[in-house]
């Protein structure tokens, strides 16, 4: 997936925080649990959707809400446990992450 560096960087983070979810509470080690890579395969497919591309605040700051609500739920469950746990395993990804959570949505045409 080509694209801006934001997006890319938006990518690694949530590819990160989904292999650490994964291995602490599913045990995985390696490869990500058949629950868990269909979950970031459905996040990347979102973010590649995303109608702001590299203007686009985190999700909890998007007006738009792109997931169904059984997938915000289990991402929000992954954010919630590996979010704090990132400062230790990816701090650069995780500082950046924060952010971008300063940024806000642009106004988007009607």
């Amino acid at each position: 997936m080509a694209g801006h560096p934001r997006l890319k960087r938006e990518r690694q983070t949530l590819a990160a925080m989904v292999r650490l979810h994964c291995r602490d509470r599913h045990g995985a080690r390696g490869a990500l649990c058949g629950e868990c890579q269909a979950l970031l395969d459905y996040a990347l497919e979102r973010l590649a959707r995303c109608p702001f591309q590299a203007a686009k605040p985190t999700c909890l700051h998007c007006p738009i809400h792109c997931y169904r609500p059984d997938r915000r739920q289990a991402v929000r469950a992954v954010m919630r446990y590996a979010g704090p746990r990132m400062l230790w395993r990816h701090p650069l990804l995780a500082l950046c992450h924060l952010w971008d959570g300063l940024r806000r949505a642009p106004q988007r045409a009607r």
